[in-house]
């Protein structure tokens, strides 16, 4: 048994005057704001989807850090195929073909500890009234075993 009923010309009527009705009310599909914008306003930025906002420099340190990554994975997976296909994959040979880098960017890495230490402080001087900057270079020369030297 079904309990379906078909629309009498009745329904099928009011069904249209009303799809008229609704055809008849003027909808708005835009809106414009035409009010000025405030060059400043008080309120915090709102980070956007994506990478986090960042100065031009981290930028391009960040997309040469992701450079550098693939290009190691590549120089890495190829040396691992080479070495896997020769079947030279002696352990004492891969110890020095990857260790010597490492050893190599520690060694520099100190270095440059050790040279941020040596550079002299940062001064800044503020004076007032007048002031009278002397410059003066001076150039040497020392040879010979017994050294002697001459400033001038």
């Amino acid at each position: 048994m079904s309990t379906e009923t078909n629309p009498t010309d009745a329904d099928r009527e009011t069904i249209r005057r009303l799809m008229a009705a609704i055809d008849e009310i003027p909808a708005p599909t835009s809106f414009r704001d035409d009010s000025p914008i405030p060059i400043v306003g008080s309120a915090p930025p709102v980070a956007q989807p994506g990478r986090p906002p960042m100065s031009q420099k981290a930028t391009d340190a960040s997309a040469l850090m992701l450079s550098g990554s693939v290009l190691t994975a590549v120089v890495g997976g190829s040396a691992t195929a080479i070495l896997w296909a020769s079947g030279g994959a002696d352990p004492i040979v891969v110890a020095m073909v990857f260790g010597a880098p490492a050893a190599l960017v520690l060694a520099l890495s100190r270095l440059v500890k050790r040279a941020k230490g040596v550079l002299p402080d940062e001064h800044h001087h503020h004076y007032d009234g007048p002031v009278y900057q002397d410059q003066r270079s001076t150039s040497s020369t020392t040879r010979g075993v017994w050294a002697k030297t001459n400033n001038q």
